[in-house]
């Protein structure tokens, strides 16, 4: 069966073929993640690069995270940002939470997600996420702010 990821909640979603995307997503009620675990979802996020989707970059600030990815494909097709979202989301959460010795929510349940167009560079949107930090006032430069990782791989225009 051929996944399919064509739906409706708060934000409409569509996901075409072959695309990257830019994602952000909060925790609960703006919850400010404790840094002693902030670390736990590049790591989650590192985890699925390579398997389900390959990651471009990724930063976690105090209440939000910015990543960048293009879904991979599997004889079913392409995986959906649905599934993407809750592997990294589930996991981080339970993870946070075993490691905060909590119970709750760790993050919305919605994602923004927004496909790069044709004429867009990735290398472009890769600076905004990792001079996120530096916008904010956490720190002057990106490479100082430890919750980041970037693909050091070739960057380009989207296809």
């Amino acid at each position: 069966m051929l996944r399919k990821y064509e739906y409706r909640r708060k934000l409409p979603h569509f996901q075409p073929d072959h695309k990257v995307f830019f994602m952000t997503f909060s925790t609960y009620k703006r919850w400010i993640l404790p840094e002693g675990v902030r670390q736990i979802v590049i790591e989650t996020c590192l985890a699925g690069n390579g398997k389900k989707f390959r990651l471009y970059g990724v930063v976690v600030m105090p209440d939000h995270v910015h990543l960048m990815l293009s879904p991979l494909s599997d004889p079913n097709g392409s995986f959906s940002i649905a599934e993407i979202m809750q592997a990294i989301k589930g996991a981080s959460a339970h993870r946070i939470n075993r490691a905060l010795r909590r119970k709750g929510k760790v993050w919305e349940e919605e994602s923004f997600d927004r496909v790069l167009r044709r004429e867009e560079n990735i290398g472009d949107k890769l600076d905004y996420i990792l001079w996120n930090p530096v916008g904010a006032g956490l720190v002057r430069n990106p490479l100082e702010y430890r919750w980041l990782w970037r693909d050091t791989g070739e960057l380009g225009c989207v296809s």
